[in-house]
């Protein structure tokens, strides 16, 4: 699995699968790091907005390490920068209005 869009789909099917969002974003950002030592070496670049019931009662910390758990396999080769932002339904509904 190399291509952006397999690598954005195995990131939608991992995180849907272990955290059931009811928001889901995945921005492959790679192309703004071309030539950095990561992207030299396959790892991608993505940024992931995500919401979940599974984040209610935990801290940023605790939701990072959700997140990077689901992905874990992937941080291996296919992923080498992921930025997160994690919240719960109630924390998105708020921040959009």
């Amino acid at each position: 699995m190399n291509t952006e869009n397999d690598r954005v789909g195995m990131i939608r099917e991992y995180l849907t699968t272990a955290l059931h969002p009811t928001h889901l974003e995945i921005e492959d950002e790679s192309h703004k790091h071309i030539g950095h030592a990561g992207a030299r070496q396959g790892g991608g670049h993505f940024h992931v907005s995500i919401v979940s019931n599974s984040f209610t009662g935990k801290k940023a910390l605790e939701r990072h390490r959700m997140v990077y758990a689901c992905l874990s396999d992937a941080m291996r080769h296919e992923i080498h920068a992921l930025s997160i932002k994690a919240f719960t339904p109630e924390e998105f509904n708020s921040s959009e209005e």
